[in-house]
């Protein structure tokens, strides 16, 4: 697939609630529907006091904080992350998120294009 260049200006980005989540909001800023032939970059982010429940994912997801500090778990193990920092989330791998702070976080989030099946875990 041939993919033509595509500027997308920060105020052209439809934010939405995430169902699963309350406090948390989705922007995808390039996806396939753009001509993106091998992934997708979205924009998340979670309001203070919102929590993110344990849950996996079909495909690996690669992430970048941009603001705030938040609570991610991966694999049973909770770390606080803030802006710069990057992590990378193996497919199936059951991972959380909770901001106890009192700034919202923000964070892309880089998926590879194709189905992705989320299962919630206890």
């Amino acid at each position: 697939m041939d993919a033509d260049p595509l500027i997308r200006r920060a105020d052209e980005v439809e934010y939405e609630p995430v169902d699963a989540a309350e406090g948390l909001s989705k922007g995808v800023l390039v996806d396939a529907s753009d001509g993106a032939p091998n992934f997708a970059i979205r924009r998340f982010t979670l309001d203070p006091g919102a929590t993110v429940p344990k849950h996996t994912n079909a495909v690996e997801h690669e992430q970048y904080v941009l603001d705030g500090e938040y609570v991610v778990g991966i694999d049973g193990e909770e770390r606080v992350v803030g802006a710069g920092d990057s992590l990378l989330i193996p497919a199936g791998v059951v991972h959380w998120y909770r901001n106890e702070g009192d700034e919202p976080g923000a964070f892309l989030c880089a998926v590879p294009n194709g189905d992705d099946e989320i299962e919630l875990a206890e």
